[in-house]
């Protein structure tokens, strides 16, 4: 893959169900690049986890085509070049937080001394150093979802999905992992695509916001975010956060004019 091709190239996606009775996705085209941080928000029901999922081959477009890494879906897949994390953690109980970090290191094949290593660097990322020996159920829910994440990034995947990963958690510690996600980010350079309801919690983590219109989901518009970073506590206070926040919000009511009663409430839901 050369430096200027995307990691992500989304072309001509459509995705029904229901042997073809519902549109969830309609002509979908985007790109990510390296390193790019995008979020994709939408009202519910407007296909964002349909697309991740489309992205990381979990379910096939009937349309159109991607590629990650210059390569098919489905190739990328079997290549590991993308891990996911979803709004449940989904660790194994049975085993302890390293064993669960491990995991997708002992299906490549990786010897017990690399392991090792790799599982002690990820507990330190996440700053979990002390709890190697815990269980999932021993852990908080933001703890839990501090073990996925280490987990999805123990192989350096190119392309990190999250879908809606700290949707169930309460906002103080949704805003504080909001920050160790964009220092881990950071630190590893992962190009990510994240799925939230959350308009203020796509502007303050995003280096992009794709909004999707209601269902069939369509690409609405995108919202490029420069904001300054490090992004800290404080960027939530700056002027300039408050003016993107109200470009995306602009875009979902622009595209909701002609909902349904019900999905007009889907759609100011998405907007708190």
């Amino acid at each position: 893959m050369s430096a200027a091709e995307p990691v992500v190239r989304i072309e001509g996606v459509t995705k029904t169900f229901g042997h073809g009775n519902v549109t969830a996705l309609q002509d979908i085209d985007l790109a990510f690049a390296p390193k790019e941080f995008v979020s994709l928000i939408g009202p519910s029901g407007c296909g964002k986890s349909t697309l991740l999922r489309v992205i990381g081959d979990l379910i096939e477009p009937t349309q159109g085509a991607v590629t990650v890494n210059g390569k098919r879906a489905r190739q990328a897949r079997a290549d590991h070049d993308y891990g996911i994390v979803f709004q449940d953690a989904v660790l194994f109980e049975w085993r302890t937080v390293s064993k669960n970090i491990a995991l997708p290191l002992e299906l490549l094949g990786w010897d017990r001394a690399r392991r090792k290593a790799r599982v002690e660097e990820m507990l330190e990322l996440v700053e979990l150093q002390t709890f190697g020996d815990h269980y999932p159920w021993q852990l908080s829910g933001g703890m839990q979802q501090r073990v996925a994440i280490a987990r999805a990034l123990a192989f350096e995947p190119a392309l990190l999905l999250m879908d809606e990963p700290f949707g169930a958690l309460d906002e103080m510690t949704r805003e504080r992992l909001n920050l160790e996600l964009l220092a881990i980010w950071q630190k590893l350079a992962s190009t990510v695509v994240f799925v939230t309801h959350s308009i203020s919690e796509a502007v303050f983590l995003s280096t992009r916001v794709v909004v999707m219109s209601p269902r069939p989901g369509r690409i609405a518009g995108t919202v490029d975010i420069d904001l300054t970073s490090p992004r800290t506590a404080e960027t939530r206070e700056d002027p300039r956060f408050f003016e993107l926040v109200t470009q995306v919000r602009e875009l979902l009511r622009l595209r909701g004019e002609h909902l349904l009663p019900e999905e007009e409430q889907l759609l100011r839901d998405a907007a708190e």
